[in-house]
């Protein structure tokens, strides 16, 4: 164990590190109030949040979602993470303030930068790097290019799981040390306190206790809501394990750690469950192939490692080549300058020091640029793991050199990365837009950290000396996402608070929405003014509690999604939505038995609900127009005499009182006339798999109308309290595997307690 003032130091460090990227983080506001509000953020996240924040304050945990069909299921969409304690719990906070939208989003997303940060320097530590050098660590790890330009500022879900990586990391790292450690100490040793069978009870307890520590951070990893983070996850696993089964030779050093991560995606298993059940079958699986293609890195690329402004051609979001700084390379300057000063000066004794990160780095980088596979797209997503071992080697490599190399051969290499880089710049034309003055202002960061090395020599100023990766490094960042654009082309709108009233619109009613494509009609680019009061693109309904048909979702798993084809944005198919407005707006079409009875129709489209006497046009403004059907809304539980999927089926109407529709279930009481004909009830919600319906202690089979919305069909003279509740199996299974985990998870704790106070007994002190 750690001596006390080893643990208060790293406590220190963590703290201290964490408080760096928020100052960093409040520059950075200082500079553009709106650089964590963009394009995603905007579009589907924050609006999320805040229908999370709204259904714990009803009591209910935010599985579903009553206001939009599309992204009806929360919990399968995966990237909110719902079953995350820790992102509900900085949603729940945040939501105690009366902030701004661009506010929310920079709170959220600096508290997780702040433990991603803490993080990192907790696994630097324990790889014995000094102080100073696991603060550098934590900077690159919180503030590089892919994380502040993606996922602090757009993909939210990225950000979540990798806040806890590193902290992953750390913890698989102590619980192979631990094992590696029990296994090295022999019979003897617990010989002293008697016999093989304490012996045996010693070794398990430090094996529970070391299968302790990966599984709480591998669960917040997982439930942080981003597949690829559980890929370098695995990675990461795969590794630690290649590792030490190479070093220690015994298969016993990884069972801790394989049980512990074991632990975690159990404690996880809701979360990735319901992913997997809720892609079957989603139109996420049609995927175009050249998806894989798209926002790879190219080779040509890495000299952005050096000074990001490098611009060279990449596959962005359309199959073609377009010209794209590196800003996703960004890391600082001193990470690379470091790696190559390592080699150089350090020769053959410091790669075999660092082998095993070595080969760690080329793998995250060889995936980064390599096509992804199934359901997985966009490999330049391996780069903050790419980051993350980046800077540990770059910091191996500033500890191992001697104390006269130390800084100064990494200052050089700097300097010479930089000149050789704008050089290349020049003659290949690769300088890009952003270039002035960003390469002046690395170029004299490179000179002034040479300068300092000089002149800082002596071991009078070796502490202020030993701190200066980490500023260098700060203030190259810092330089960069103020040169530099931080969202990478991304659109961006202009979201009022305005959008927290439901007005012009009836939450009574289901919308449908019909506007054209929102990343290339609304966006700030061609629309500065405030937008969406009327249309309420994406998940924009969510904040004012809104029910529409539309929804931001890249699973698109409901079967709405399918029949209108839906946009990952939200946007109906403009055909399909032609066609359901002319044909099926009717009072016995589509549209009607869904419950649909408000359109909204952007000024673009130039459509109207038909036929006329249907509706009628409530508003109208220069966004759109929103049409009402005629009479009050239309009932959320209805009783149906026909349908379509059975033409030759009656069914006798049912008298329903007393409705309660809640977020995950619907109560209401019914009575079906005596007779031979059954009654029909439709439930105007989106179907997922996994409803279930009781008329008192009768279980009834439910149904779906083409997979978009569930039905139940009740016996002649069926009289009592229904009840059609969400329980899928993924849930139940998923509950039932978190139980049992948390249940081994207590029992570690408890022989981890042992043990440590077994390790205190002064005959054990002396030797264990």
């Amino acid at each position: 164990m750690l001596p006390l003032r080893s643990r208060s130091s790293n406590v220190a460090g963590a703290l201290l590190s964490g408080a760096i990227v928020v100052v960093f983080c409040g520059i950075l506001l200082w500079h553009d109030p709106r650089v964590f509000w963009n394009d995603d953020y905007q579009l589907s996240v924050l609006p999320v949040f805040a229908d999370m924040a709204r259904s714990w304050s009803e009591g209910h945990w935010p599985i579903l979602s009553p206001y939009s069909w599309v992204c009806g299921n929360l919990a399968g969409e995966f990237q909110y993470g719902v079953f995350s304690l820790f992102v509900n719990a900085v949603i729940l906070l945040v939501w105690k303030f009366s902030l701004t939208f661009s506010q929310q989003a920079g709170a959220v997303s600096t508290a997780h930068l702040f433990v991603l940060a803490a993080g990192a320097f907790l696994l630097a530590r324990d790889r014995q790097l000094s102080l100073s050098l696991s603060i550098f660590v934590a900077l690159v790890a919180g503030l590089n290019g892919w994380i502040i330009c993606w996922g602090a500022t757009d993909w939210f879900g990225a950000l979540g799981a990798f806040t806890w990586l590193p902290w992953a990391w750390w913890s698989a790292e102590r619980a192979v040390k631990f094992a590696a450690a029990g296994l090295t100490e022999g019979r003897a040793s617990a010989a002293l306190v008697g016999g093989h069978a304490r012996n045996f009870g010693v070794r398990i307890a430090r094996f529970a206790s070391a299968a302790v520590w990966p599984a709480p951070f591998v669960y917040l990893l997982v439930t942080g809501g981003f597949p690829y983070t559980v890929l370098m996850l695995l990675l990461l696993i795969a590794w630690l394990s290649v590792r030490s089964l190479m070093e220690t030779r015994n298969v016993l050093s990884i069972v801790p750690l394989l049980v512990g991560v074991g632990l975690g995606f159990g404690l996880s298993a809701p979360a990735w469950l319901a992913l997997l059940d809720l892609i079957q079958g989603s139109a996420r699986e049609a995927q175009s192939a050249a998806a894989h293609w798209q926002w790879r890195v190219p080779p040509g690329a890495l000299p952005g490692l050096v000074l990001p402004s490098w611009t060279v051609r990449w596959t962005e979001f359309s199959p073609g080549l377009a010209p794209h700084s590196a800003t996703e390379l960004a890391c600082g300057l001193v990470a690379p300058a470091a790696v190559v000063a390592g080699v150089i000066a350090g020769g053959r004794s410091f790669v075999r020091q660092i082998k095993w990160d070595l080969v760690l780095l080329f793998c995250a980088l060889l995936l980064s640029m390599l096509p992804t596979a199934g359901l997985f797209r966009w490999s330049f997503r391996w780069l903050p793991f790419f980051h993350l071992v980046l800077a540990i080697c770059a910091a191996e490599a500033l500890q191992s050199l001697s104390d006269s190399q130390r800084g100064t051969a990494s200052a050089a290499a700097a300097v010479i990365l930089v000149a050789l880089t704008a050089i290349a710049m020049a003659i290949f034309g690769t300088q890009g837009p952003y270039a002035f003055p960003l390469v002046w202002i690395y170029t004299a960061l490179a000179l002034l950290w040479l300068f300092l090395e000089f002149f800082l020599r002596d071991r009078a100023r070796s502490s202020i000396r030993s701190s200066i990766p980490a500023g260098i490094t700060f203030f190259a960042l810092l330089a960069t996402y103020l040169c530099i654009p931080t969202n990478c082309g991304v659109p961006t709108y202009n979201f009022s608070r305005e959008l927290l009233s439901p007005g012009p619109l009836d939450p009574t009613r289901l919308y449908l929405g019909i506007y054209p494509w929102t990343e290339l009609t609304y966006c700030t680019a061609y629309k500065p003014q405030p937008v969406g009061q009327i249309l309420r693109p994406g998940n924009a309904p969510m904040w004012a509690g809104l029910r529409f048909i539309n929804g931001y979702s890249p699973i698109r798993a409901a079967g709405v999604a399918r029949e209108f084809a839906t946009s990952t944005h939200g946007e109906i198919n403009p055909g399909a939505g032609s066609y359901l407005l002319n044909s099926e707006a009717g009072g016995d079409g589509e549209l009607a038995l869904l419950g649909v009875d408000g359109i909204v129709v952007a000024r673009e489209a130039e459509l109207a609900p038909q036929p006329a006497s249907e509706w009628e046009l409530v508003v109208s403004t220069d966004e759109g127009q929103v049409f009402h059907r005629r009479g009050p809304p239309i009932g959320r539980v209805r009783s149906l005499t026909s349908i379509r999927s059975r033409p030759d089926a009656s069914f006798a109407p049912a008298t329903i009182t007393r409705i309660n529709d809640s977020r995950t279930y619907v109560e209401a009481d019914v009575s079906v006339p005596d007779g031979t004909r059954p009654a029909l009830l439709a439930f105007s919600r989106p179907y997922f798999r996994g409803y279930q319906a009781r008329l008192g202690a009768q279980k009834l089979a439910v149904m779906s109308y083409r997979g978009l919305f569930p039905m139940v069909e009740l016996p002649p003279g069926s009289r009592g309290r229904l009840i059609l509740t969400y329980r899928p199996s993924w849930l139940v299974w998923g509950g039932v595997s978190v139980a049992v985990c948390a249940a081994m998870l207590a029992v570690g704790l408890v022989l981890m307690m042992w043990f440590r106070a077994f390790l205190d007994l002064p005959i054990a002190r002396s030797r264990v």
